[in-house]
This record gives structure tokens, sequence and C-alpha cells, in this order.
């Protein structure tokens, strides 16, 4: 049986970043469920904002090359973003963009089609990031990645991490590690139908 490999990012770039701190919690989670994960930052795959002139000049830039061959690799995805004005980040929305780029004969939606993805929030607020989901959820699922009804958003995410990254209460834990259960799952019943 083969087993699912999950890319893991944040859509934040800051180094102290709440989400970056969630998405490392919850990928370990994966791990312990069962699936190989990549942790990556987005930090390390610099773009420009999408613009149409630029790509028809210069073509897909080399950091989005790269991450399209990681989305290629991978077959589910593990997302925590944070929320910027109510919607999904900057980062992440620019970063779904140019991956969905076409690339010579390769459709745009290559990198996302049959892909699963968990998504999760964390913010000092009291919705944990939950509107920034509702968005992010739409962007996928027309990108065709089957997203999980499960999610989370963890409130007062300020004040929830122990000093080596854990997660303080143990009803987050289970929480995520239920949630990350379900993604190895139905990643795995994709890959062996």
């Amino acid at each position: 049986m083969k087993l699912p490999r999950v890319l893991a990012f944040s859509g934040s770039a800051r180094r102290g970043s709440l989400n970056k701190q969630l998405v490392r919690v919850a990928a370990q989670a994966v791990r312990d469920a069962g699936a190989e994960v990549t942790l990556i930052d987005l930090d390390e795959f610099p773009m420009p904002v999408y613009h149409g002139d630029l790509e028809e000049r210069d073509g897909l830039p080399e950091h989005c090359r790269r991450l399209k061959r990681l989305f290629m690799e991978h077959d589910a995805f593990l997302l925590a973003s944070p929320e910027n004005n109510a919607s999904v980040s900057s980062l992440m929305k620019n970063t779904l963009d140019w991956v969905s780029r076409q690339d010579g004969s390769q459709s745009g939606l290559a990198p996302y089609h049959g892909k699963v993805a968990l998504l999760l929030s964390a913010s000092p607020g009291g919705l944990g990031g939950l509107r920034g989901l509702v968005h992010l959820r739409q962007i996928l699922q027309t990108l065709d990645v089957l997203v999980l009804s499960e999610q989370f958003a963890l409130a007062r995410a300020h004040e929830a991490f122990e000093a080596d990254g854990a997660l303080k209460e143990a009803r987050h834990r289970e929480t995520v590690a239920k949630l990350a259960e379900r993604l190895v799952t139905v990643s795995r019943k994709m890959l062996n139908p």
C-alpha cells in the first residue's frame, strides 16, 4: 500500500508566524498518522505578485517551477493560512495563482487535480482565522482539490503554544491528531482505491 505524500506549508512568511507554528505541529501529527510529509516555508520561494505581462514576458518564475514540481510530487496538502481582512492571505493567494498557471502543455490544474487538502488557521483573535478559510476552501475547490469538510481554527493562538512549539491544551492536540488521521485516511483511499 502506497503511503500518501503530504505537502505542508503556511500562508505566512513571518518568522514568528502563528500559522507556521500550527503547521509544524500538524505536520508531525500527519507523520504520526502514517504519511510522508514535506514541510516547506514559502519565504524560500519568493515570487512577484502575479502579473500577466510578467508571465508573458518572462514565463514562470523559477521558484514557481520548483513549487509546481513539489505540488505534483505530493498527494495532499496541509495548509495553515492566516486571515487577512476576513480573507485568505495575499501570500497564499499569490502562491496558488502562480502554481495554477499553465506551463507548456501541462494544464494549470495538474498540480491540484485529485489532491486532498486539510485547512488550518491560527490567529490571536476569537475566531482563529476562520473567515479566511472560507475563501481558501473556495479557491482550492475551484482548482479541483478535494477539501476536507473538517478544519481547525486556533483562536487566541498567541497564548496556545508551549515554548517548545507544542500546543498547550489537550483538546487542541486531540483535534489536530484526529484531523491528521482523517487527511491520511482519505489520501490513502484515493491512492489505493
